[in-house]
């Protein structure tokens, strides 16, 4: 299976001939919880449906028993930064050459690591995860505003801004693009982190307003990473993602 490719329940895969959501075989009853004659109340209720997501559905914490896949694709919008902490942990497989199938508790025994050390991952990857994310802009963490006025200096841009924007590429969709950028155009919305500008076209902001854009040094390469709270998946090695 493809680290890229999104996690299914094997229910989901094949959907039970006698549910109520999946494609009727014969004509629905007026009865049917799906039947377009039902009450308006049962129509727009969410709780009692049986055709609405149930909260139940989608796990709030990560535990030792989820797979690396089930982790990446489940909380998408911070795939990368949970990727690159199970890579810190000792996990160094993470990410394209993952094996997907294995759970997070499997994968650490195996690479020698203690039960105090498996709590401690799932600790700082529920920690993650509670982070707030500033979903009105768009930010440099400490690390990657120093990394990229190092840049700077070093390619003579004192003063210039960052450009963050995609493109159509990759196994999942999307590619995120960062450039230098002296100023910005009329057609840019412009944000301030860390004293950078950061200019972005106001036709992507919908997809990309409350990124946080980091920057990461490890055995698989150093470089720019973008935790995004739009996306509806992501790749494990975070190089692509989708909407």
């Amino acid at each position: 299976m493809s680290c890229c490719s999104p996690y299914k329940k094997k229910d989901e895969d094949q959907p039970s001939k006698s549910s109520c959501c999946s494609a009727p075989t014969q004509p629905q009853k007026q009865s049917s919880c799906c039947s377009s004659n039902q009450p308006r109340e049962e129509e727009n209720s969410q709780k009692n449906s049986c055709c609405s997501k149930k909260d139940s559905e989608q796990p709030v914490n990560i535990n030792r028993k989820m797979t690396i896949e089930q982790i990446l694709v489940m909380f998408p919008f911070k795939a990368q930064r949970l990727s690159q902490e199970i890579t810190n942990a000792g996990l160094h497989c993470v990410g394209c050459h993952a094996a997907v199938w294995e759970t997070l508790e499997g994968g650490m025994l195996s690479h020698g690591k203690t039960e105090e050390q498996i709590d401690e991952l799932v600790r700082r990857l529920n920690a993650l995860l509670a982070e707030k994310v500033d979903l009105d802009s768009i930010t440099l963490t400490t690390r990657a505003a120093e990394k990229f006025l190092q840049i700077l200096s070093e390619e003579g841009k004192q003063g210039w801004g960052l450009r963050f924007s995609e493109e159509m590429a990759g196994c999942n969709g999307f590619e995120y693009v960062l450039d230098f950028s002296e100023k910005a155009d009329e057609n840019d919305e412009n944000f301030t982190s860390h004293g950078i500008e950061i200019h972005v076209k106001k036709a992507t902001l919908p997809r990309l307003i409350g990124c946080e854009i980091d920057y990461v040094e490890g055995l698989r390469g150093s470089g720019f990473k973008i935790s995004n709270p739009n996306v509806s998946s992501s790749c494990g090695c975070g190089s692509s993602h989708n909407y």
